[in-house]
Formats: structure tokens, sequence, C-alpha cells
């Protein structure tokens, strides 16, 4: 429904014919304006101008056309043509009507007032834009009443000022490139000057970031300044709106470009100080992703810069925004596993899960980081192999960071032989966890051993602890001192490992020991005695005596006559 009611609008609007002066649009009549007075076709330039039908008779169209050149070369001023609207309608939302576009500005005896185009009606009943009856009223009936001479006219050499060029004399071309050349050398000094002075009254600015800041702001204030001067000068000197409207749609280039630079700037400012700062902290991956987004906002800048400056020459660039849109559309359907592994990227760069260096575990992949990209995750494996896990992947398995622990976890559990007595394992239970207490690299919270489970084969105490190390490496070690020490109990009590019931054992089998059984009874007897047995748990006070009581490294250890954290020993 909506686009048969489109179709049938397009249908009722009528098509006018082209108008052989243009003045369908503001910007066609500014421009037919401008060119009739350059070839200087005043009766042509006439046309462009609207004329209350009582006073034709009074005043020529002619010396309007001529009074209305003259009033702009010397106190007026028009937008440049990409500020003008191209639409038949003129400029939407302006406030001043439907038939009325503002187009420039003039003064008159020190009075200020707005250069106006009107919407009229043609032969053809189309839309015909003209000079308004308010502006054309405004034009002094003597044209030297309009100002007097200007500077230029003062200055030039005749020879320079009777040579004409575009229908402008030559004074005029070569005074606008002296202007151009002196606005840029006073917007130069002005920024220098600032650049030295700020830091004497400011001395942040003599500080990063600060100072790189200002150094970004440098350059393009010092276009739009040069600009700035530029287009006074030129007013002020009285060059012809013929040349200034030449360079109008330049300058407005001028200021575009001033404010993409200023971002350019901005942006390679601000990533190089991130990307030092992530470079001091060693975040790589950071890096290339400060890296990767700098090259992007560049390309769009430059992107944005030339689709600007095409539409300010009056290129229409629609068409071809279109065609990048659709464009866009097939290289994104295409390009999709790019895109997801550029989300993980700057996922695994947000989050941090991992780090270069990290040793980790990804999905079935165990190994250390070795360079995190913009697509890819490079790991080395236990094997020595690299793995190289897409970004998008990467990030949506399953990470666990072992580079992270802040201790390791030590939790065996030891089968004991049927023959073994209750006695015994009471006796394994409160050496095992003295053990535990009284070394110096395991937390005694919430380090215990219980006795957990008669299974089919053996007589299970679990250990659970956790050990203060370093690295995987120091863990290791210190886990063979534990399992060590622990052994040595279990042999101490007359007991020993059970062996799998299902294997058949044929070597000779050595009873427990009897004598061994005995003391054991006799030493829990005594505990059971005197109220010392700590089981379930131990008395506080008796834990605080056995902290840090095992030498480690242990005695006989090549490292431990040089080891002096070990103060206590055991009586």
């Amino acid at each position: 429904m909506l686009l048969n009611d489109t179709a049938e609008k397009v249908k009722q609007e009528p098509s006018w014919p082209n108008d052989t002066l243009g003045r369908r649009t503001p910007r066609g009549t500014v421009e037919g304006f401008i060119k009739a007075v350059s070839q200087e076709d005043y009766a042509k330039a006439s046309l462009y101008l609207s004329i209350d039908s009582t006073l034709r008779r009074k005043q020529d169209r002619v010396l309007q056309a001529q009074g209305l050149q003259q009033l702009l070369d010397q106190k007026g001023n028009i937008f440049p043509y990409s500020m003008i609207s191209d639409n038949e309608e003129g400029q939407q939302g302006d406030n001043l009507g439907e038939n009325l576009d503002h187009i420039g500005d003039a003064r008159v005896n020190k009075e200020k007032f707005e250069i106006l185009l009107e919407n009229t009606k043609g032969s053809d009943g189309g839309p015909i834009w003209l000079f308004s009856i308010q502006t054309i009223q405004r034009i002094p009936l003597q044209l030297d009443s309009v100002s007097s001479a200007p500077l230029l006219s003062k200055l030039a050499p005749k020879v320079l000022e009777e040579n004409k060029w575009g229908g402008v004399p030559l004074a005029h071309w070569m005074a606008m490139l002296l202007i151009i050349i002196v606005a840029y050398l006073l917007a130069l000094g002005i920024t220098k000057t600032a650049i030295i002075l700020i830091p004497l009254f400011w001395h942040k600015a003599r500080t990063e970031p600060i100072s790189g800041i200002i150094t970004a702001f440098a350059l393009p204030i010092r276009l739009y300044l040069a600009v700035w001067l530029f287009v006074i000068g030129g007013r002020q000197a009285g060059i012809s709106i013929i040349v200034r409207h030449r360079f109008s749609d330049i300058t407005v280039v001028v200021l575009l470009v001033a404010v993409l630079l200023l971002i350019w700037q901005l942006v390679d400012f601000i990533s190089r100080y991130a990307e030092r700062r992530l470079a001091r902290h060693g975040n790589q991956a950071g890096v290339s992703a400060v890296l990767f987004l700098r090259r992007a906002a560049k390309i769009a800048l430059v992107i944005m810069c030339v689709i600007m400056i095409l539409s300010t020459f009056g290129f229409d660039v629609t068409t071809g925004l279109a065609a990048l849109g659709i464009g866009g559309i097939a290289l994104a359907l295409g390009a999709q596993k790019t895109v997801e592994n550029f989300v993980g990227s700057v996922t695994l760069i947000a989050d941090q899960p991992v780090r270069v260096g990290d040793f980790c575990k990804v999905g079935d992949v165990v190994g250390t980081v070795e360079q995190i990209g913009m697509r890819s995750t490079r790991i080395r494996t236990l094997n020595r192999t690299i793995v190289t896990i897409p970004n998008g992947e990467f990030s949506s398995n399953m990470i666990e960071n072992y580079a992270h622990r802040d201790r390791f976890w030590f939790h065996p559990t030891f089968g004991l032989r049927f023959e073994t007595t209750p006695d015994q394992i009471r006796y394994l239970l409160v050496e095992l966890r003295s053990i535990l207490y009284a070394h110096p690299k395991v937390d005694p919270s919430p380090a215990r051993v219980r006795f957990v489970e008669i299974g089919a084969d053996s007589l299970k105490l679990e250990v659970f602890a956790y050990v203060h190390a370093v690295n995987f490496d120091q863990f290791l070690e210190i886990q063979e001192d534990l399992y060590l020490r622990m052994m040595d109990i279990i042999t101490e009590s007359g007991t020993g490992f059970a062996f799998p019931s299902q294997t058949l054992y044929l070597a000779k089998d050595h009873a427990p020991s009897l004598e061994k059984a005995e003391e054991i009874h006799e030493t829990v007897k005594k505990w059971r005695e005197a109220g010392d047995m700590s089981i379930p748990t131990f008395n506080p006070d008796y834990i605080d005596d056995l902290k840090n009581t095992i030498p480690y490294p242990p005695e006989g250890s090549s490292v431990y006559k040089n080891d002096n954290s070990f103060k206590a020993v055991k009586n």
C-alpha cells in the first residue's frame, strides 16, 4: 500500500522543463548571476533579479544588476555553493518561509541586511528563483554611494586594473593570492606564539598528554585562522565577488580538512600514547588492538574527507554511497568469519582472560600463549608445537588460566592395606595432618587428612591442602617432599600401601609387623588416656606449636644450609 501511494505521488508531481538560465534552484540562480556578471552581460544578469512591476519604468534593470554586483564586491558576501540549496523547494527549516532563502549578507550605510532569493512562478508554472524585491530595494540608486573607492583600487597599478581575466581586473586575482600568503603567515605566527606562551602560563602544558594535545590542535587551528583571515582580508580589500566566490568552495574544503585533520591528529596522538603505556606494561595484545583501531579510524577519516570534498564541489555522492552500501553488505557476508574473529580479539583484549606468556588450557589445548593477534592466538603446547586458534573460537571456548593461581592444590588419596588396624589409621590421621600443619609451604587452612572410604581393594585416606609456590616447578618440588615424608610416616606406622585386589600378586608377602602395631597401639592408648588424641580436629594451640617446625627444604638438601628462613626446629 505504501509503495502504491509513493508511486502515485511521483506521478502527480509535475516535471518542469529546464529553465535556460538555470533558475529552478537557489544555487542555479546564484551561479547564473555570477557567471553573467563575470562576462559583463548585465542584461542577462538582470534576468536573475525580481523587479516590482510598479518600479519597472523608473528603474533600469541593467543598472540594478550592476549595482548588486558593486554592492557584493565592496560590502557584501555570498555563501559558498555547497551551502546554498540545490533543490527546487529551497532550504527547508530556515524559518524564512517556503518562498525565501538566505544566501548571503551585505552592508549599506553601516547597516547589515540579508541577501534573499524568492521563489516565483514562471510562465510554465514552474519555480523560478530570483533575487528578492527586498534585496533589490536595498541597492543604492547611486552606484558610487555604496562605498568609497576600495583599498585595492588605490594601491593596484593601472595596468593591472585595465587588463582583465574572467571579467575581473588582474589586480584582484594577484591580490587574492597575496592575501592567501599573508593570511597563512599571520596564522602561522599567531599559533607559534601561542604554543610558546601557553606552557609559560600553564605548567601542565609542558607534560604529557597535555603537550601532545596542544600540538595536535596547532595545525588545524592554523588552517582555520588562515581561512578566517583570508575571508576577512578579501572582503576588506574590495576583491570582486566573482573572485571571492571562486575561492569560496576552496575555503569550505580547507575548513573541512582542518576539522578532519584535528580528529586525525588526536587519534594519532591518543593511540600512540596508549600504545606506549600498553608496551610498558607488556600488553602486546592491547598494542595490536590500538594499531588496528588507529588504522581503521584513519581509513574512515580519509573516506569521509573524500565524500565531503566531492559533495562540496557539487558531485552527487548518493549513488556512490548506495553502491558502497550494497558492496558493504556483500563484503560483510563474505567476511563474516573475519568480523567474528575481530570481535573475539576485542573481547580478549577487553576481558584479558589470558596474556602473552600465560600457561592455560583452551578447550583441549594446553600450553603457553605466545601471541595474541587481531585474527588468531598462538599457543605453544607441551609437545613444543604451535597451535593457532581463531579468536572467535578462542573467546567462545572455556579458558582455564593456570598463570594466575595464588596456591596449588595438593590432593592425593592413599590406599592402605586391609590389615591396617583402626589405631594405625588414627596414628596416620594425626601424623599426616601434623606434616601439613608443620610444613612452612603448606597453608594450614583448610589442610586436612580424612579417612574417607573403605574401598573394594583398600582403606582410603584423602589429603586436602593448598601449597604456596611461585610456579608449577616449585610446587612439584614441595609435593615431592610431602610425598616422601608421608611415605616415611606410613612405613613407620607398620602398615603399607594396598595392591589392587584384581591383581594376582605372586611375590612373597611381608606380614605386618606385630611389634610396631603393638607400639602404635600403646601410643594411641596414651593419647586417649591423656585426652590428647587430635581426632576429629586438632587443638588450635597445638596447631600453632606445630607451625613451621618441619625444615624445608629438607635436611641434607643442597639448598638447606643456605636457607635461613627455617628458624624453629622440632624438639
